[in-house]
């Protein structure tokens, strides 16, 4: 993982501690969970390089190109030629993101027995893949077999994007698979150093 992203996600586990984030009602639209917030770090940094994207884009890996704003929105609610202010990206996109972790929910069983870097890069999954492929996904069955090291070693393997219609492995990916598999694998183990920063937090 880059330090750049490390020191970010330490800061917003700090944060969201001083808050008083670390509990909250999922369904409570304007208080994200702290591994909603850890999760939409993650995609921040991968999807535009931390940089906001008010202008939608043609997304030429994703199927059919769809157009693209702010970090990875697509659908109907992206307008061609509109400019959306950071306001408007924390709009679209937390939606989806607490929609991912209800799905995280729903598809892990031991999702409460994880700290916020497990939930966080299983979030970051399902933003990013969609909850579909997660759910038929050899990680989940390992996850839910109780089998978490082994779960989190199955991230790397979603590196592959589709462009002109052939799959591509694409560097993007593989960073950012690399980055939820360490929080997932080593940030969720017992003993860790980060696992000292989320004392505060529960």
């Amino acid at each position: 993982m880059k330090d750049f992203l490390r020191k970010r996600l330490l800061a917003v586990a700090t944060a969201a501690a001083i808050a008083g984030a670390g509990t909250y009602a999922v369904n409570h639209p304007d208080q994200p969970s702290t591994a909603v917030q850890l999760a939409m770090e993650i995609g921040a940094h991968y999807e535009s390089g931390g940089r906001h994207i008010g202008t939608p884009y043609i997304d030429k890996i994703g199927k059919g190109q769809p157009w693209t704003v702010c970090n990875g929105v697509t659908g109907a609610g992206v307008v061609p030629g509109r400019y959306y202010s950071p306001d408007d990206c924390k709009r679209l996109e937390l939606p989806i993101y607490q929609a991912a972790e209800r799905e995280g929910r729903r598809l892990f069983f031991q999702w409460d027995s994880y700290n916020v870097w497990v939930q966080a890069s299983f979030i970051d999954m399902i933003y990013n893949l969609g909850a579909p492929a997660v759910a038929g996904s050899s990680m989940r069955s390992l996850a839910n077999a109780g089998n978490l090291p082994g779960a989190c070693a199955q991230q790397p393997r979603w590196v592959l994007g589709t462009v002109n219609g052939q799959k591509v492995r694409m560097p993007g990916l593989v960073d950012r698979r690399g980055t939820t598999a360490e929080l997932c694998a080593d940030w969720g183990r017992d003993g860790h150093f980060s696992v000292a920063a989320l004392e505060v937090i529960r």
